[in-house]
């Protein structure tokens, strides 16, 4: 039976106690300080008249971004070796990717939609057969309030796959109306 020993033992949880004691504060102090700088960079482009949609996308991609780094840091920290929690999170995306792949689109189509702004909040809009004003512009859906005071969410994919009717690009519009008058009707001179 092999001999215990007292000293050993306080060894090595002082050198695994030092780097678990490391790597919490790592994370700690990396998630505050990503979150003050992903706010930061919202509020700045926020100064700058930067539209709304695109300064909390921006922040929120800048927000995970660094956040993924401060895990891995985290990681190296307690020993892991990181170019295997790469080539893990590498193929996980992939499965992740082909299992979510309509998500996929709707992200995509969100992106295209916020570089290209085809529509941007305040917009009234037809969309896939419904019609209203744009009240947000996420990532994976845009919702609309209708005429009638209905909210109405549509998938990104199925916005960016359909015609977009967009009244708000131009400072007039022309509207046709159809009235019918009956033969005996009397219109005035110069009034028709």
């Amino acid at each position: 039976m092999p001999e215990f020993d007292i000293q050993q033992v306080i060894d090595l949880a002082v050198v695994y106690g030092i780097k678990i004691a490391l790597a919490l504060a790592i994370y700690i102090v990396g998630k505050w300080l990503v979150g003050v700088v992903s706010n930061a960079m919202q509020k700045a482009m926020s100064a700058r008249d930067v539209d709304p949609t695109i300064a909390k996308f921006v922040g929120s991609i800048a927000y995970y971004l660094m956040f993924a780094f401060v895990i891995i840091a985290a990681l190296g920290q307690l020993g892991v070796q990181t170019a295997s929690v790469f080539a893990i999170m590498g193929a996980a995306g992939l499965a992740i990717g082909f299992a979510l792949q309509g998500t996929l689109s709707n992200f995509a189509a969100g992106v295209m939609m916020i570089l290209l702004r085809p529509i941007k909040v305040g917009d009234w809009v037809e969309v896939a057969g419904e019609s209203g004003s744009v009240s947000e512009v996420a990532i994976f859906a845009t919702t609309f309030l209708t005429g009638e005071n209905k909210t109405v969410i549509i998938a990104n994919a199925a916005v960016m796959g359909s015609n977009i009717i967009n009244y708000s690009t131009q400072q007039e519009r022309r509207v046709e109306l159809v009235v019918w008058v009956g033969y005996s009707s009397y219109i005035p001179p110069g009034k028709g």
